[in-house]
């Protein structure tokens, strides 16, 4: 966009990076958020979310001039809504200057309950802007057809925030605030799985500019990435033989050690200096077992350079302690195979917004290496430290939202059988505590009949025995969880394992 006179208190069309230009208004910043360095830029707020960000001027256009262009460009529900919002806003304006208030459809509003609640603007320049929150460095949300989450951003390139768990954690996007675009890495990526979640990760990589080689077990789920400018790997061992990164994303423990295991896999393809990614949501003693797999690598490649002792394999997949500690050194990141576990938390919507919390844990080099791919791929990332935590994490996080899923699946029956209106029950849940995308999309799915797949039933049933396990191992009671998964193993023997997680709520009917 060209850059134009602009002031405080102006409309605008607001672009950035990938986004769809959006309409805003230029507000003054909270008294604590500094103005990014470079060219110069306004802090805008945009209409229909709880979006704010700084804009370069040349990425800002005046609104009344350009209304019309931009509807003919962008033609998304919520785009319509947040036009909708500031024609009200100009109505009410004009009828009482004194109140400001960004007035909401009913759509809007149901959306923005709760934490997502409507902010006001002030009338007036001389005035700050008095609804700052903690989290005011947000990012314009993607124009899509579902409500999704704010896109967290920072100010530079890379912020680690220490935390007392000694966790860390690399917010998202990085210079997307400021420059508009995220900077990718000069490294080969492979990424091996293009289901749900792997197609919409490999596609916001090649959007943000990374060079990808793909392959999926069903090759012809790589011909449309090919199409977007992908290569090709004819095998898991190719992929991780020309790439300096691969990444993989696949159902379940199984398909994750048979990936590395198995003929033609990931163990047959690594070299010295290439580095592996696991991105599945697993259980610890799988992803453990993996990370040994590049210690044992590791090991007999220091072997074939400095002709010491090859390391002793026990059983396929299964290492001496000794050997693992030792793997797990300064050999693996000299010369052999680097590791690191990085589940992903989301669904399949969130991951083509790029909008994914990336867990990751193992080599932190690697992680640091990875961060324009996490910055794609994700809202934030964290670092979480030694091989295992981030899996545990994962499956405590998919055994809450499991559990969550059944509970409101079973309030939304219970309503119907005592004669309660299902969609009164979801009005009064979105205006309270509880309110939450999460919970408008799945009652919306229940509602509607509509169970396609977003995030599939059966994967997150096999979450939930997993997270059981896990407090088994540590004698740790899982009673929900336990109970949860009973719903889910009900809805799995009704056929619904295909189904969205939401499809649960067919196990109450039944």
């Amino acid at each position: 966009m060209a850059a134009v006179s602009l002031r405080l208190g102006d409309l605008v069309w607001g672009k950035l990076g990938r986004y769809p230009p959006w309409p805003g208004k230029i507000v003054n910043p909270p008294k604590d958020l500094k103005k990014p360095r470079g060219k110069k830029c306004f802090f805008v707020k945009f209409f229909g979310t709880e979006d704010h960000a700084w804009i370069k001027v040349e990425q800002l256009k005046p609104y009344h001039a350009h209304k019309e262009e931009m509807i003919k460009i962008n033609k998304g529900k919520r785009f319509q809504q947040a036009v909708d919002a500031v024609e009200e806003f100009l109505r009410r304006a004009k009828g009482k200057d004194q109140d400001l208030t960004i007035p909401e459809s009913s759509t809007v509003k149901g959306m923005m309950a709760g934490p997502m609640a409507a902010f006001k603007w002030q009338p007036t320049a001389s005035e700050p802007v008095k609804d700052a929150d903690p989290h005011f460095h947000h990012f314009l949300l993607s124009q899509t057809e579902k409500p999704a989450v704010c896109y967290q951003a920072i100010t530079k390139k890379l912020k680690i925030c220490e935390e007392e768990t000694g966790s860390t954690s690399i917010q998202a996007a990085d210079s997307t605030a400021v420059n508009g675009s995220i900077t990718p890495t000069d490294k080969k990526i492979g990424f091996l799985g293009l289901g749900l979640m792997g197609s919409g990760i490999v596609s916001n990589l090649l959007k943000m500019g990374h060079t990808v080689t793909v392959w999926n077990r069903t090759a012809e789920k790589c011909d449309l990435f090919i199409q977007e400018g992908a290569r090709l790997g004819r095998t898991p061992a190719e992929v991780v033989s020309t790439c300096d990164i691969t990444f993989a994303c696949v159902s379940d423990p199984k398909a994750a050690k048979d990936l590395v295991l198995g003929p033609s896999g990931v163990l047959q393809g690594i070299r010295p200096g290439k580095c592996y990614v696991d991105m599945s949501t697993v259980d610890a003693d799988t992803v453990t077992e993996l990370a040994q797999v590049a210690a044992f690598l590791g090991l007999a490649l220091q072997h074939l350079f400095y002709q010491r002792p090859r390391p002793r394999l026990t059983r396929m997949g299964s290492y001496s302690r000794a050997n693992a500690r030792e793997g797990r050194g300064e050999v693996i990141v000299s010369r052999g195979g680097r590791f690191l576990e990085a589940p992903v938390s989301g669904n399949q919507q969130l991951s083509n917004d790029g909008m994914l919390v990336i867990l990751a844990a193992g080599d932190r080099g690697l992680y640091e290496d990875c961060s324009s791919c996490f910055q794609a791929m994700g809202k934030t990332s964290f670092f979480l430290g030694e091989v295992g935590n981030a899996a545990k994490m994962m499956l405590i996080v998919n055994m809450v939202q499991g559990s969550f899923m059944a509970t409101i699946a079973e309030g939304l029956t219970l309503a119907q059988v005592t004669g309660q209106s299902q969609q009164t029950l979801l009005d009064i849940l979105n205006q309270g505590q509880l309110a939450s995308i999460f919970l408008d999309q799945k009652c919306q799915n229940i509602l509607q009949g509509n169970f396609k797949p977003d995030f599939y039933l059966k994967y997150i049933q096999k979450d939930l025995r997993l997270a059981i396990a896990l407090g088994d191992a540590v004698n740790h009671p899982t009673p929900m969880a336990a109970a949860a998964n009973e719903v889910y193993k009900r809805a799995k023997a009704l056929d619904q394992s295909d189904n969205d997680m939401s499809a649960v709520y067919r196990a109450y009917i039944h």
